[in-house]
């Protein structure tokens, strides 16, 4: 599994003029999945993001996880992650899990954040998605499974 984290002060995400997913402070996610990840690649990417340290303290340093900060979880599918760039012009998504298989690691992963006290918001899986945030820092961070 793929995460981008990104640090925002605010974020929603917008299906067919709907808000379906709305945070103040915290993180927006956009994870893919590939074919060979597991629940245990779902449970390590939840419980690294809930501890990662990015979040100030009270002298400025990023020493607050999102649990210290009280913050929220934004959480996006985001199958072109696994986008291969390297030959040609058009990505090819080859790496991508099917839908079928995502979808239960996606919710999966989404399960571990919730458990771990954190309120996740997310997106509609598979859907066309507007997504809006305001990054804070900016601090964003790409975090894998293996």
């Amino acid at each position: 599994m793929k995460v981008v984290v990104q640090r925002s002060k605010q974020a929603s995400v917008t299906v067919e003029d709907e808000v379906v997913g709305r945070i103040e402070k915290g993180f927006v996610l956009l994870v893919g999945v590939t074919h060979d990840d597991t629940e245990e690649d779902a449970a390590f990417l939840a419980d690294k993001i809930a501890n990662l340290r990015v979040f100030d303290d009270q002298d400025g340093k990023m020493n607050l996880s999102i649990l210290d900060a009280g913050g929220e979880i934004l959480s996006v599918s985001q199958f072109t992650l696994y986008g291969d760039c390297r030959k040609g012009r058009r990505p090819n998504f080859m790496n991508a899990a099917k839908p079928d298989q995502a979808i239960v690691l996606y919710d999966t992963f989404n399960s571990y954040l919730r458990e771990k006290g954190l309120k996740v918001e997310t997106g509609t899986f598979g859907a066309m998605m507007d997504v809006s945030l305001t990054n804070d820092g900016p601090v964003t961070l790409i975090i894998e499974s293996k």
